[in-house]
């Protein structure tokens, strides 16, 4: 396992506030409709399967689908309700089920987070990285249910399923996103949550500047080495347009520090979260290209103990499908109080005017 750490994180916050059929039907993508593939599905299922096949360097990278999935299971805890029947949408090895099981930080005795739940679905296209764990005590904590799917994005649950679902660090692999979150919606019980988290925006910048500049210098020109990431201004409009309300979007950036890149690329396979873009460049990267990207990101991004800091954008998203009995905004002018009038300095509290 590498050497690492994992430094505070500074928080950027992006916060936006923001019909049941009767027929019985499934959530899937509507026929003939175009889709844009950016990401070969089989090739991302070959990493994900390979990776879990060495269990334990599997499980030495998972430091940070853990910290993320613990994170989210917090915001999960937040909503003051009891969940049935959860759903755990790209479950990759049941890191969602795994910190449920654990007490929360926060909590002044030792109850599980699992006592939230009833079941859980872990849902999953990779069968090797989905049972990778089925043997560990933790199983025996939680009422989890690990279901193989041909893949996450086309879901066959019929819809009011669910009284929530999850998605931990897996929505960054979707081909077509909004058609997967109008899904997710449609599965959903009426008044229930989406609770999801995806890597994002600036994620691994240091890496991506790195192998860019070294390809420049080598080559003479740029291949794709790492993939495309929804940026966090996109998340909300995505959410909205999916048929979601009441939308929370907020991102973490987690620094993890490893001695090199090289070690960096190596936890990265290991997680099965190397590139599937369609079109990449096939084999491994020469061998110069690499040696100059560690020294380029020595020199632009190093530490001064010598270690490199691998940054990566985490985005937290909240939306709840809509219900008969769910709170919602005031009409626009209702308000009583102008904010005009305050920011010019010319309202009283209560509304009153000098």
């Amino acid at each position: 396992m590498s050497s690492f750490s994992i430094r505070p994180f500074i928080p950027s916050l992006s916060r936006r506030i923001v019909p049941l059929r009767a027929t019985r039907r499934y959530a899937i993508q509507a026929p003939g409709g175009p889709t844009l593939e950016i990401f070969n599905r089989q090739t991302k299922w070959l990493q994900k399967e390979r990776a879990a096949a060495d269990v334990q360097a599997s499980r030495n990278a998972d430091y940070l689908r853990d910290e993320v999935a613990s994170r989210l299971c917090e915001r999960l805890l937040d909503i003051n309700r009891h969940f049935p029947h959860v759903l755990d949408l790209g479950a990759n090895a049941c890191n969602v089920a795994r910190m449920l099981t654990l007490p929360s930080p926060d909590a002044p005795d030792s109850t599980p987070r699992s006592e939230r739940l009833s079941n859980l679905t872990a849902a999953e296209s990779s069968h090797t990285l989905l049972h990778r764990d089925a043997d560990l005590p933790f199983n025996d904590e939680i009422g989890i249910t690990r279901e193989v799917i041909p893949t996450t994005e086309t879901l066959p649950y019929e819809a009011n399923t669910f009284d929530a679902v999850l998605s931990s660090l897996s929505l960054h692999w979707i081909n077509d996103l909004p058609s997967v979150l109008s899904q997710v919606n449609n599965i959903l019980k009426p008044d229930s949550p989406f609770l999801g988290v995806m890597l994002g925006g600036d994620s691994l910048f240091e890496l991506r500047t790195s192998l860019q500049l070294a390809e420049l210098e080598r080559r003479g020109g740029v291949s794709t080495h790492t993939s495309p990431l929804a940026d966090v201004r996109d998340v909300g409009g995505l959410l909205q347009r999916a048929g979601f309300h009441l939308l929370t979007v907020d991102v973490d950036d987690i620094i993890v520090d490893f001695p090199d890149s090289f070690a960096l690329m190596r936890d990265l396979q290991a997680m099965g979260e190397s590139n599937a873009v369609l079109g990449r460049e096939m084999g491994a990267i020469q061998r110069d290209v690499l040696l100059a990207a560690e020294a380029i990101y020595r020199e632009l991004h190093g530490n001064e103990d010598g270690s490199i800091p691998a940054t990566f954008r985490i985005i937290y998203m909240i939306g709840w499908k809509e219900g008969p009995n769910q709170a919602k905004p005031l009409p626009r002018g209702s308000g009583m109080v102008s904010i005009k009038d305050i920011l010019e300095g010319h309202g009283k509290e209560g509304g009153e005017k000098k």
